[in-house]
């Protein structure tokens, strides 16, 4: 009898035993899950703009007209300004330029008092290509989404296959991926979530 016992504690800590590493395991899947989840696209109608090449920028200086001017962005990303000479602006919010500007101003006047707004957006450049019935480029004043741009080209043409859209964008370094949409899911409902905002430099194709 004592032997028997000693064998049903081996199997009772046995079975516990298997428990806690099934359990340790699932956990680990899990919290791989979580690691490998796909992150979302960015949205950059939530964050600040980010000021490109050939927008136009308005600068005012309060109570000073001779500095307050409007320039456009050049392709190498700068603006000129009176006194303080060229400035870069692309890739930077108006905050960051207006906070620059006013540091630089502040060698020849006392509390300059800076603003700066986007008063044209025109580097907001991407490409609609495939079965559509207008391919080109598009620049619209506002961010839009896939169907949204699609929608700008004219609509898929009936030989589309609307179910195998992908969304071409730079990487870095000269790559890029591949982000494949379902249109038709998007317009059904079924993935709202595919329904991404396109970015500046962007390639909607639809085979």
């Amino acid at each position: 009898m004592p032997t028997d016992g000693r064998f049903a504690g081996a199997r009772v800590a046995i079975v516990c035993a298997f428990f806690v590493v099934a359990n340790a395991l699932t956990a680990a899947g899990c919290s791989n899950s979580t690691i490998n989840a796909k992150a979302p696209e960015p949205d950059p109608r939530n964050q600040p703009y980010v000021i490109g090449p050939s927008d136009v920028l308005r600068i005012t200086v309060w109570k000073d007209p001779n500095l307050s001017t409007q320039a456009a962005v050049e392709p190498g990303g700068t603006i000129t300004l009176p006194l303080i000479g060229e400035l870069h602006a692309a890739g930077r919010t108006p905050a960051k330029v207006q906070a620059e500007v006013a540091e630089r101003l502040a060698a020849y006047l006392t509390d300059a008092v800076v603003t700066v707004a986007v008063v044209e957006v025109n580097s907001y450049r991407f490409t609609v290509a495939g079965s559509v019935e207008h391919r080109g480029m598009f620049t619209p004043r506002y961010y839009v989404t896939v169907s949204e741009a699609i929608a700008l080209a004219g609509g898929p043409t009936r030989y589309a296959s609307t179910s195998n859209v992908v969304v071409i964008r730079g990487s870095g370094a000269g790559g890029a991926r591949r982000i494949p949409v379902n249109y038709d899911k998007i317009l059904s409902g079924d993935r709202p979530a595919q329904d991404i905002v396109i970015l500046a430099g962007d390639t909607v194709l639809v085979p």
